[in-house]
């Protein structure tokens, strides 16, 4: 920070869970945020998936400045002890908390970059000094230009979610079949989404907590709506971590989730294949869609495919600024060993703050869903303490940045999670089959899962 530059407001890119907790701490620390939101509301990209149930209860869900901000306003906490759904995080949290903050939360402004004022990316000279550009649009379509001290990007990945090819590129006729693939876990409460999925059969690509919440809820609707099947495309085999920590997963509604799914894979109703990396979608003479793996394979057709992959980040705003991220998962590269999915431990990431996510370009900070790149299991609590750090960082307070004020629920599975297979620990049974190696049986559960995206 410069004199030139102090009077100047932080720049909060994102009005999300830890966009709003970011411009809530700063207010804590004397220090004035503007938080730009590109969608119509706060917490745009959560209202999305508001009819996904979080595995976090409330406890975990409200930022402790952000509950110190709304106390004047008569905002009552919800029961600590629930788990909200996504819609409900919006509006009985997020939405109270943009309201205290007032004017400082600008909705409908997209960022469309980010540089040093004055200087692109290659120029050393009184870089330091200057203060940070953000070109923006306005909600009636105009271009902006603001000027800040520091920019924190809580912006998320929600809108680039990772593609079905297992090379991390769109599979061949990917693009082509996109009116039969789906990013995000369907809202089968919806008519009309419900009737797209109904009497169908459904791919599930994935292996995280988005597949398993999308397996429950059509295993529901096959159960009402018959010959709705779901087939449970994995790229790895079956190992003991597939399902998670199970009973070890301090977050219990996660651990459950993970049980569950292993309950339906040990009761044996449905299909799953695994091992199956996609890299072709082609379309039959019938419309329907076949997915082929690297090796040849081909499964039987289906009617839709949901591709729940995980997320990465969308870079494109930052590129005439200078970022140190980590080549494998575009996370910065202090926080990226703490976090690394190929060797990452126990599932416990260390709470880190401003140090671990500090980049060349000075005042600058990755901050949320998007601080971890392309690794999954992130937890609203991390981002929390992450902006709690940076906030006291910019704010002066050294020691404050540096203290830990978090200890983090592990998710009881220890040993790398591993991003490619390894023969000698899958488990899946083997067995005749159209496609080579023969599919698992599975039975999907009928409860709706709590899973979080």
């Amino acid at each position: 920070m410069t004199a030139s530059t102090d009077p100047l407001p932080v720049a909060v890119i994102g009005a999300g869970p830890v966009g709003l907790a970011a411009a809530a701490h700063l207010l804590d620390q004397g220090l004035e945020p503007l938080a730009l939101e590109a969608g119509p509301t706060p917490g745009a990209a959560v209202r999305e998936w508001g009819h996904v149930r979080l595995f976090s209860r409330w406890s975990e869900l409200v930022d402790p400045a952000a509950e110190k901000l709304l106390a004047p306003t008569g905002w009552s906490a919800p029961d600590p002890t629930t788990y909200p759904t996504g819609a409900d995080w919006a509006e009985h949290y997020l939405d109270p908390l943009a309201a205290a903050l007032g004017a400082r939360v600008r909705l409908n402004t997209r960022v469309t970059g980010v540089a040093r004022a004055g200087r692109d990316r290659v120029v050393d000279s009184g870089r330091d000094t200057q203060p940070l550009t953000l070109h923006v649009v306005t909600p009636d379509g105009a271009e902006q230009r603001l000027t800040a001290r520091a920019v924190i990007d809580a912006s998320g990945t929600w809108t680039t979610p990772n593609p079905l090819g297992a090379d991390g590129l769109p599979a061949l006729g990917e693009t082509a079949a996109a009116d039969r693939i789906t990013y995000r876990v369907p809202d089968l409460r919806d008519p009309d989404t419900r009737a797209r999925y109904a009497g169908r059969r459904v791919a599930v690509v994935g292996s995280g907590a988005s597949a398993f919440t999308a397996l429950a809820a059509l295993a529901d609707l096959a159960a009402q709506a018959e010959g709705t099947h779901a087939v449970w495309v994995l790229r790895r085999g079956l190992t003991a971590n597939t399902f998670g920590g199970g009973s070890a997963d301090q977050l219990p509604a996660r651990g459950a989730l993970g049980q569950r799914a292993k309950a339906a894979v040990e009761a044996g109703h449905a299909t799953a294949v695994t091992g199956f990396r996609t890299t072709a979608v082609e379309r039959g003479d019938d419309d329907r869609l076949v997915l082929v793996d690297e090796s040849g394979r081909r499964l039987a057709a289906v009617d839709e495919v949901l591709v729940l992959t995980g997320f990465r980040p969308d870079l494109s705003m930052l590129t005439e600024l200078r970022l140190g991220l980590d080549d494998r998962l575009q996370a910065p590269v202090a926080l990226a060993p703490l976090i690394d999915p190929n060797v990452h431990s126990c599932g416990t990431v260390y709470p880190h703050g401003a140090a671990e996510l500090s980049h060349p370009e000075q005042g600058v900070y990755l901050a949320g869903m998007k601080s971890y790149g392309r690794a999954p299991t992130f937890l609203a609590l991390t981002g929390y303490e992450q902006v709690r750090s940076i906030a006291a960082k910019l704010a002066g307070d050294d020691e404050a940045a540096a203290r830990v004020e978090l200890v983090l629920p592990e998710t009881g599975v220890c040993g790398g999670a591993g991003l490619f297979d390894q023969p000698e620990q899958a488990t899946a049974t083997s067995g005749g089959g159209c496609c080579g190696t023969g599919p698992v049986t599975v039975r999907i559960g009928t409860a709706v899962s709590r899973g979080g995206c």
